[in-house]
């Protein structure tokens, strides 16, 4: 075991890191009455003398084990004013919400008691609540988490640092075990009362701490330090490939309508570890990320999108959310539904179109002379401006429209080219066309532009046409 001002030190350093530990600075501890929370207590006092601390000790009395409970909120108090800590209680009443609500004890518990802990931050106008959370707490987590079955994330177990709105949850005792802290209990004439629930095995997390945890030690009597190394791997690995998911999701996932669209041998190319990943964060912009985010879920789309064939799909994926594969195009999102056609006319004095339908905008410039277009730039096309009929429609697809597309002898349909550039069906109606007052279809942004109107040598007039896409 290591001398207990060695880890106070270490305490004292995470605390400088983290920010809580500083002069003129408020933090609120949650203090039980148990050994942990105690000793976290006297220790925030003991580091108040001597850093300018203000520190506040806040309880909440559940109100389940009846005069133990109250107990506990006494012994809490006392200590507070011995030491001359600020001091916050309240009953919560649990048994009677618990009864008209109908929800979980310990979820419910946990509700009404961070609620009240961050009023009593609130009231202090601190911006850090301190709880008693230790390494033996941590290796029961991950235990517990893997038993239950979870990933990389759920192995990172509790973090020391968590920030809720405008509140830093702060774990200063996470890296210290339940033998140093009784340890310095004992060695600080600490009192602490011993909750007798802690030995109801009704509590999945009593059965890890006193069943299960016992048993495995048997073959790794270091198991708690292993769990808990584990864990500080864990949330490294996982904090990294967050932030590359983040960033790809940034990147890769294109935001359409209330969902997003994929490309998906670009999504294909990333590593699976990745794509599992993005598909989280895309099905975390669900109404209901919790029902959504379900590994056999993300299994299914990411083995649809690795399918070569076919190459259309729809698929409900729950929550009122479907997956769509047109092509190389996917879309993940809420249910789409067919928008109805635009139009929008433009004469020659017309010099920008905004096309809501689409979210983009067709910008046109009339310029003196012969100007040719960028070469190989298919969002924007030049016309000789005295060949074209006003006004020019600016419109979505219509059925038998054709263009006789530039550097192609003949006529095609329009369908026919959206199908030759795997153009998503579901995006077809969105793509605007740009005609003239003849009905011949000009120009469709990012494809081909007609023979029409092309700008020669004698050309007087030259009309720019270029379309901006949504971002």
């Amino acid at each position: 075991m290591r001398q207990h001002e060695t880890w106070i030190e270490d305490v004292k350093a995470l605390g400088r890191e983290a920010g809580w530990l500083r002069a003129g600075g408020t933090v609120v501890a949650a203090v039980s009455g148990g050994p942990d929370s105690m000793a976290l207590l006297h220790l925030l006092k003991e580091m108040a003398e001597t850093e300018s601390l203000r520190v506040v000790a806040a309880h909440a009395n559940h109100q389940f084990r009846g005069a133990e409970s109250d107990a506990e909120g006494e012994l809490v108090r006392r200590a507070a004013s011995d030491w001359g800590v600020a001091f916050e209680s309240t009953s919560l009443g649990m048994p009677d919400y618990i009864e008209e609500t109908g929800l979980n004890a310990q979820s419910a518990s946990r509700e009404k008691r961070y609620a009240f802990l961050r009023g009593i931050a609130d009231k202090y106008g601190s911006s850090y609540l301190l709880t008693a959370h230790h390494a033996d707490d941590q290796a029961e987590t991950v235990l517990m988490r893997m038993i239950r079955g979870t990933g990389i994330g759920g192995l990172a177990g509790i973090s020391y640092r968590r920030r809720e709105d405008h509140l830093e949850l702060i774990r200063p005792l996470l890296r210290i075990t339940k033998c140093e802290l009784l340890e310095y209990c004992k060695r600080n004439g600490v009192p602490y009362a011993v909750d007798s629930s802690n030995a109801d095995r009704h509590y999945f997390r009593n059965v890890i701490r006193l069943d299960v945890l016992p048993a495995l030690e048997r073959y790794n009597p270091r198991l708690r330090d292993s769990l808990a190394r584990l864990s500080e791997m864990a949330a490294a690995d996982d904090n990294y490939m967050e932030e590359q998911a983040a960033r790809i999701f940034r990147e890769a996932a294109t935001p359409s309508g209330d969902g997003f669209r994929l490309e998906r041998r670009r999504f294909r190319s990333l590593h699976v570890a990745l794509q599992r990943r993005v598909i989280k964060l895309i099905l975390n912009c669900s109404a209901n990320p919790r029902q959504m985010l379900d590994f056999r879920l993300v299994e299914e789309i990411l083995e649809l999108l690795s399918q070569e064939r076919p190459t259309t799909v729809r698929v409900d994926i729950g929550d009122g959310w479907v997956l769509s594969r047109e092509y190389d195009v996917t879309y993940i999102g809420p249910e789409r539904f067919e928008t109805s056609g635009f139009a929008y006319s433009a004469d020659e004095n017309t010099t920008e179109i905004a096309i809501p339908e689409t979210g983009g905008r067709l910008r046109l410039e009339r310029l003196e002379g012969a100007v040719q277009g960028l070469p190989g730039n298919r969002n924007e096309a030049c016309f000789d401006a005295e060949e074209l009929s006003y006004p020019l429609l600016v419109r979505s697809r219509l059925a038998g429209d054709a263009m006789r597309p530039y550097g192609l002898n003949g006529t095609k349909k329009v369908q026919d080219m959206f199908v030759d550039a795997k153009v998503p069906r579901s995006r077809r109606d969105q793509v605007p066309l740009l005609a003239d007052d003849d009905g011949r279809v000009l120009w469709i942004p990012g494809l081909r532009r007609s023979d029409h109107a092309l700008v020669r040598e004698d050309t007087r007039i030259t009309l720019r046409a270029t379309y901006e896409a949504e971002n």
